[in-house]
């Protein structure tokens, strides 16, 4: 099926990419790596009367150490993020993450930015971006601002990106120490989307205690979730198995409306992401034990 006729532009600048988001709002979608949007005109989706191409912007690929942690341009391949030397050495976790995502040939065209802002409730990125607490630098008319990972995605597809703001970078800080992760994902096929996923994060007490726990579920609602009353069951106790499956058992009953499809129904999701946050909360640990 062939999309729907549409303007393009490939500004030289950010000044002129936003101000053609200006002059067409609401009407001009961002094109990045093309994973996401491109597919949706297509199969109409989506009826932009522009794309705004960010590919001939300076400055947007990049990976680089900032503080503790690692930034990120927007425009980066998701497949630069994987081999990156920086990634591996300082960040196995979001270098885990990339290789969960579809495949080689969508990591080399798609950006870090571009699934970010598209916000698929089942992608890794936004997860392990809510997971890690990261922050997002969102450019517009009206100047820079700094987005936290926890107010940046609001439902479906929808981020808190205005119509005329450009996602530019993102930072993911490290993990402390005695701290270990896990990411788990259930899908049909090897590079799907998840029916349902977790990511796991674990800082222990020199006595073995839980010290600190983050948990995010994906691919069971319209964004990644959180589970705060799952964490917080974990703080200051043991960390063992028997821990780690009442836990599961919390995450999975604070689901509100688990997502409901062909492929999968709530009740199976709900029950995917209890199994699998007791798994990756004993992978975390076994991680943590040997930071």
């Amino acid at each position: 099926m062939k999309p729907p006729i549409f303007d393009y532009a490939a500004p030289a600048t950010l000044a002129e990419a936003t101000a053609l988001l200006v002059q067409h709002e609401g009407d001009a979608k961002v094109l990045s790596g093309g994973q996401s949007l491109v597919p949706l005109p297509n199969m109409r989706l989506a009826r932009p009367a522009l794309l705004v191409d960010l590919a001939k912007l300076p400055d947007l690929d990049y990976v680089r150490a900032d503080r503790d942690g690692l930034a990120i341009g927007a425009m980066t391949r998701q497949r630069t993020v994987e081999l990156s030397p920086l990634v591996q050495a300082q960040h196995p976790m979001l270098h885990a993450g990339m290789l969960l995502i579809a495949h080689p040939q969508n990591r080399n065209q798609g950006t870090v930015g571009g699934s970010l802002a598209h916000a698929d409730p089942a992608a890794e990125l936004p997860a392990l971006a809510l997971a890690l607490e990261a922050s997002f630098r969102a450019t517009g008319p009206q100047g820079e601002r700094t987005i936290t990972a926890a107010d940046f995605f609001l439902t479906y597809l929808t981020t808190a990106l205005a119509p005329t703001e450009i996602l530019t970078a993102v930072r993911f800080p490290t993990l402390p120490g005695r701290t270990g992760w896990s990411i788990l994902e259930i899908a049909r096929r090897h590079g799907d989307f998840a029916l349902a996923g977790v990511v796991a994060m674990v800082t222990l007490e020199p006595d073995g205690r839980c010290a600190s726990a983050r948990l995010v579920l994906f691919g069971v609602g319209a964004t990644p979730i959180r589970a705060h009353a799952a964490e917080q069951l974990l703080v200051g106790q043991a960390a063992e198995p028997a821990l780690f499956a009442r836990a599961g058992t919390q995450a999975a009953a604070d689901l509100e409306e688990p997502l409901s499809d062909v492929h999968a129904t709530a009740l199976y999701r709900r029950d995917l992401a209890r199994v699998l946050t007791a798994r990756a909360l004993t992978e975390a640990t076994t991680r943590a034990r040997a930071a």
